[in-house]
């Protein structure tokens, strides 16, 4: 299994094993991990849980769980950061499949590192982006 990227979603509910992480998804973040390849998590996933906590619909737990995970050089996660090869791949992520930003960037990410997305995202899902859900 090679290295994925994750969404926001997809990486807090594997960090914390909520059931509705598909099996699908759950199996390949399991097996990357097994294998010791990375799951690279979009620094905008970041990002967007600080918002979250801040609106108050995210616990600041469940943020502290990623940032230890990121910290943690024994643990495969990884802050992909939003550089000029995320920036250059958000051209191929189209607006009209994908209209919200933070999603396009993630979907940016995965394409800059020629890795699948794990999502459960609709829109994602739909869209040219090799996903894994």
């Amino acid at each position: 299994m090679p290295s994925v990227a994750v969404d926001t979603h997809a990486i807090i509910w594997y960090l914390t094993r909520d059931p509705r992480l598909s099996r699908r998804a759950e199996s390949t973040l399991d097996h990357a991990t097994l294998e010791g390849c990375l799951i690279h998590v979009p620094s905008i996933c970041l990002v967007e849980m600080t918002y979250l906590v801040e609106k108050g619909r995210l616990l600041p737990a469940l943020r502290e769980r990623l940032v230890g995970a990121l910290d943690d050089p024994s643990k495969p996660c990884r802050l992909a950061p939003l550089d000029r090869r995320v920036a250059d791949a958000l051209e191929f992520v189209s607006r009209t499949e994908v209209p919200d930003l933070p999603d396009r960037v993630v979907c940016a990410t995965a394409l800059g590192l020629n890795v699948p997305l794990v999502s459960r995202d609709g829109k994602i899902r739909a869209s040219r982006v090799r996903t894994i859900w």
